[in-house]
This record gives structure tokens, C-alpha cells and sequence, in this order.
């Protein structure tokens, strides 16, 4: 009977593990996004994009709904 008491163990620690990860990326993308968007952006002008998707990525909306969320 104690082996059937900790079967669930495993999982809740994956899920403990899984939470962190996705919190920490969270937060990641808070401090960097305009960064990330910026490089994104820059990248596709450099291989031949269209510049509107970045022009509306670094649109001053996003970046104070991404403070806001701080």
C-alpha cells in the first residue's frame, strides 16, 4: 500500500518543473521583448521581408501592454 501512496509523486514534480520553466520564459520575454522583436525584426528586413509585420511588432501598443504586465 505505501508504494500506491507516492505513484502521483513524479507527476506533480514534472508539472512543479514545467510550471517554473514556463514562468521563467514568461518573465524572459517581459525584460527582452521589445529586444527579441527588434532582432526578429531586423533579421527578416536583412533577408528580404516585408517590414510592415515589424513595424506593427514594435508598435508602441505592445510595448506598454508588455509593461503593464510587470
Amino acid at each position: 500500500m505505501k508504494k500506491n501512496s507516492k505513484s502521483g509523486q513524479g507527476m506533480v514534480e514534472y508539472i512543479i518543473i514545467v510550471a517554473i520553466i514556463a514562468l521563467a520564459a514568461i518573465a524572459i520575454f517581459g525584460v527582452f521583448g521589445d529586444t527579441i522583436r527588434a532582432k526578429l525584426g531586423g533579421a527578416v528586413t536583412e533577408l528580404g521581408g516585408d517590414t510592415t509585420e515589424k513595424d506593427a511588432a514594435l508598435d508602441t501598443k505592445s510595448a506598454d501592454y508588455m509593461k503593464a504586465l510587470k
